[in-house]
């Protein structure tokens, strides 16, 4: 019996996407990577960066220990990166570059989700600052060391551009050109801002399915929302005796090809009345061309709301936000106040940013340090410098985003 399939039909590529003859290059020039575009060799150098590999272990919304069932980074990142590229080709966008930005743009996040970029950013406050966006460029642009002839992975222009969803006026002074766009205005390119969008597909969702695997949330709770009511009746409808399990499966499935639909054509709706030429027309314009139409914009907003109180405000959420923003506290000021505990690379780093700038030169090279720890390696190195009679916490359930 032979199998027909069907192709559907994809888009030329669109005159203001991102190509390999319009990007702005690399800061230090190479040879063509040969069988590879350059946003291919982009995302390559993403997947073997040490960065990368540590999304493993770090927390989406339940610390990594909880269970082998929960999303972690590395996890959440690659769904990105799935919704993006399907969303990508259909728009007729750069799909290497997209992945290259799906891959990357957590790559500078703390342990412990939200909750310890928060700590992070409250100890760094009077020190520079910390922000998980810029710290992703700062760790593509400087932390990884692993060429020969660079700091960093001196990727291409658009990729680094599309790590940044957000940065003050001045950090972005600091920053210069990659980050001009928050000086002057104007958008990054549209493939920048596809993977913010489904960055946020991404999340909902799977926070949706945790949350109810975890039994934070209820289904009885998620038919409040515009979004997910109807979803549940149309498959209860459609499979009446499916248990469970399936039905929550069947749901989040529909929820995100729903909103990928509206993405697209919203977008393209966007894009053909803009009629963008160049990419630097992109960027020029006051506000973006990929997004969700009005109607899905609210429902999207409302289940990020229902997911902010029922979910991350749930006690258990809060206990262990909490406990893991102590963590982050108290490292912080324990290598703050002496480096010389740090291990050797890092005090190293405090000594060197010391010596150019300070005091806060030291506090960002701990910032450093801590935001590139997994969850299970902060908790360890905490217990070993505050508590060293006990063993590897056992008791640390979920956290909050």
């Amino acid at each position: 019996m032979s199998i027909v399939t069907t192709t559907p039909p994809f888009p030329a590529p669109l005159p203001c996407a991102v190509t390999e003859a319009n990007s702005r290059g690399r800061r230090i020039s190479e040879p063509h990577p040969g069988h590879r575009n350059q946003f291919q060799r982009d995302r390559d150098r993403i997947i073997h960066s040490g960065a990368f590999r540590r999304l493993e272990y770090k927390t989406q919304v339940f610390v990594n220990h909880e269970g082998d069932l929960y999303r972690t980074r590395l996890t959440h990142t690659l769904e990105v990166g799935q919704i993006a590229r399907t969303a990508a080709q259909a728009l007729g966008l750069n799909v290497d570059l997209v992945e290259a930005i799906a891959l990357a743009h957590d790559l500078g996040h703390t342990p412990f989700g939200h909750a310890g970029q928060d700590a992070l950013a409250d100890c760094m406050a009077e020190l520079g600052g910390f922000e998980h966006n810029i710290q992703s460029l700062r760790v593509v642009d400087t932390l990884e060391a692993r060429y020969a002839e660079f700091d960093g992975l001196n990727l291409t222009f658009e990729t680094r551009e599309g790590l940044l969803k957000r940065c003050p006026a001045e950090r972005a002074e600091q920053l210069g050109e990659v980050a001009e766009r928050f000086i002057h205005g104007g958008q990054p390119t549209l493939e920048a801002q596809l993977v913010n969008v489904c960055d946020g597909i991404a999340y909902n969702s799977h926070d949706v399915d945790d949350g109810l695997r975890s039994g934070l949330i209820r289904v009885c709770e998620c038919r409040e929302t515009d979004l997910l009511a109807p979803l549940f009746a149309e498959v209860e409808g459609a499979y009446p005796q499916l248990d469970e399990r399936r039905t929550i499966y069947e749901v989040v499935r529909r929820m995100i090809n729903i909103q990928v639909e509206d993405l697209i054509q919203e977008s393209r709706a966007r894009i053909a009345a803009a009629n963008p030429q160049t990419v630097d027309a992109v960027r020029a314009l006051p506000t973006p061309l990929i997004g969700f139409s009005a109607t899905m914009a609210r429902h999207h907003q409302d289940l990020k709301d229902f997911l902010f109180r029922r979910l991350y405000r749930h006690y258990r959420v809060a206990r262990m936000v909490r406990k893991s923003q102590q963590v982050v506290y108290d490292l912080f000021a324990l290598f703050l106040d002496d480096p010389g505990l740090l291990p050797e690379q890092p005090r190293i780093a405090a000594e060197h940013g010391e010596q150019r700038h300070g005091r806060p030169g030291r506090a960002r090279a701990v910032a450093d340090y801590i935001a590139g720890m997994t969850d299970r390696f902060a908790i360890e190195e905490h217990l070993r410098l505050f508590r060293p009679e006990q063993s590897v916490a056992s008791g640390w359930i979920g956290c909050g985003r």
